[in-house]
């Protein structure tokens, strides 16, 4: 007995709201946990749509000091690439990587991820 999951679109303005902030309602949204038929296992979330991506702002020193690290796997290879950077080439790519962090690291986060849209 599988039951069909109706999913609802969410839209969310990111307008001088805090990147953090809009993380964690679309996580919240994704994941399902605003139903009251919540299940852990069952991917029952919404899609979610974020506008004005490059409005959003960011407190305290984040712009300047926070860096995001990759490691090649080579010796030496530990790579980072400062916020602003990332926020000047892609506004888009700083929440997205927000909220797939904000995400369980399983299965189901790859279609949850395919059900948000940000736009700039």
């Amino acid at each position: 007995m599988t039951k069909e999951i109706k999913r609802n679109k969410i839209e969310i303005d990111a307008t001088d709201r805090a990147a953090g902030r809009i993380a964690t309602q679309v996580a919240m949204a994704l994941r399902g946990k605003n139903r009251p038929d919540f299940s852990p296992h069952i991917d029952s979330g919404d899609y979610v749509k974020v506008i004005n991506a490059k409005k959003m702002k960011f407190t305290g020193k984040k712009l300047v000091q926070k860096d995001y690290f990759h490691h090649t796997m080579y010796p030496g290879g530990l790579r980072r690439t400062p916020l602003k950077k990332v926020f000047d080439s892609d506004p888009t790519e700083v929440l997205r990587r927000a909220v797939n962090g904000m995400l369980p690291k399983n299965r189901l986060r790859n279609e949850m991820m395919k059900r948000l849209t940000i736009k700039a």
